[in-house]
């Protein structure tokens, strides 16, 4: 069994914006997609003591 203890939790959501995928590129919009990561990886690599329980993009929180 998973002993939690000592595990730290956190939680946001977060908008990457327009992002060129296969669903958007009939549109010729989004900006590519390890642009978009960025985003991801920033939030996944805070620190445990970090913003938590926000909607981020690439500027910060965002007003819900």
């Amino acid at each position: 069994m998973l002993d939690p203890s000592g595990l730290a939790a956190s939680g946001w959501s977060l908008e990457t914006g327009t992002t060129a995928t296969d669903m958007t590129a009939a549109f010729g919009i989004g900006r590519p997609p390890e642009e978009s990561a960025k985003v991801v990886v920033a939030l996944a690599t805070l620190d445990p003591d970090g913003p938590t329980g926000t909607l981020q993009d690439e500027n910060g929180a965002l007003p819900w």
